[in-house]
C-alpha cells in the first residue's frame, strides 16, 4: 500500500522522476539527488513501511529482498572489492528525513568514520 504524500511512494508510482539503477517486483533502487559519496543509491521497498524496524517486524522476507537488492546494486556499481556502507536512518534521533524505509548504499571512495563527531 502506498501513502499519497510520501515522496518515495510517489517515486515508486512514477509520479516523480528518478534515475533508477535496479528494479525488482518488490524493490526500487535509484540515485540520491544529493549524493554524499561517489556512489549513493537509495534502495526502497515498493510497499510503504515507515522505517526498517517496522519493515523487519511486519515483513521479514521483504526486508531480506531489500538487502538482496542492495547487494546486487553494490555488485553492479563495482563496490564489492573495496567495500561500501549500507545505512538505515530510523526515527528523528537516527536522522531519518523521509519516513519510508530506505537503505543508503554509499561507496566509491573511503567513507571515513561512522559518526562525524565524538559521542563522549
Amino acid at each position: 500500500m502506498s501513502t499519497p504524500d510520501c515522496l518515495f511512494c510517489r517515486i515508486v508510482a512514477g509520479e516523480i522522476p528518478a534515475t533508477v539503477v535496479r528494479e525488482t517486483p518488490t524493490t526500487l533502487a535509484f540515485r540520491d539527488i544529493d549524493p554524499k559519496a561517489p556512489v549513493h543509491v537509495l534502495v526502497v521497498t515498493k510497499e510503504h513501511y515507515a522505517d526498517v524496524a517496522t519493515l523487519g517486524q511486519g515483513d521479514p522476507a521483504l526486508a531480506g529482498e531489500l538487502l538482496a537488492t542492495a547487494a546486487a546494486v553494490a555488485g553492479d556499481e563495482g563496490l564489492l572489492g573495496d567495500g561500501f556502507r549500507l545505512m538505515f536512518n530510523t526515527g528523528g534521533y537516527g536522522g531519518q528525513e523521509v519516513f519510508h524505509v530506505h537503505a543508503h548504499l554509499l561507496g566509491g571512495a573511503p567513507l571515513g568514520p561512522m559518526l562525524a563527531r565524538s559521542m563522549a
